[in-house]
């Protein structure tokens, strides 16, 4: 064999081996987004659901204005983001004013027993674990991607090709120590 066939074959090894490399994290981002994309669908659930469910709890707990304004206000923000990272924020400040609610709902038994209320409750409970369920997906193909572009031999290439660690989803810094702190069971 000639020294010029062995050095195409050569370069037809490596071409063939950096576009199996580039592929395969364009299969990783576009796993990862759409992952998140299947977030994207329980929140627009949520955010739908968040009217209903301020407006029914108006009805009873007009004094807590504050807390259904921050709930909107979060909702809104959490709508009108439009990055992954931006929308992961403003979701993890909905989260926090939907947990307000649910302590604040405690302090009035009718509104516990509202059939609305239930119903929507449930509802919010349903997608709350739905969201859980697609976070964790998306976390999953996150690390994937992460994996793809921090090891060998995608590590050469990645960065060469705009590819870089990508954030998890994760729970807020200002909900971690309520997330970490063990429940109070009582009977």
């Amino acid at each position: 064999m000639s020294t010029g066939i062995i050095i195409l074959i050569v370069v037809a090894i490596l071409a063939i081996w950096v576009i199996s490399i580039y592929n395969g994290l364009v299969r990783l981002r576009n796993n990862r987004e759409n992952a998140f994309a299947n977030i994207d669908v329980q929140l627009k659930q949520r955010y739908d659901l968040v009217p209903q469910l301020v407006a029914t709890v108006k009805g009873y707990a007009a004094h807590e204005k504050e807390l259904l304004e921050k709930i909107t206000m979060a909702r809104t923000a959490a709508m009108g983001a439009t990055t992954i990272n931006d929308k992961i924020e403003a979701d993890n400040q909905l989260s926090s004013a939907l947990a307000g609610l649910k302590v604040s709902v405690e302090a009035y038994p009718d509104l516990k027993a509202n059939q609305n209320f239930m119903q929507l409750q449930t509802e919010l409970a349903d997608i709350e674990n739905k969201l859980a369920s697609v976070r964790r997906f998306f976390n999953s193909a996150t690390k994937e991607l992460n994996n793809a572009v921090q090891t060998f031999p995608g590590n050469l290439l990645a960065g060469m090709f705009g590819f870089h660690k990508e954030p998890m989803f994760e729970v807020a810094p200002e909900e971690r120590a309520m997330v970490e702190k063990a429940p109070t069971i009582s009977f």
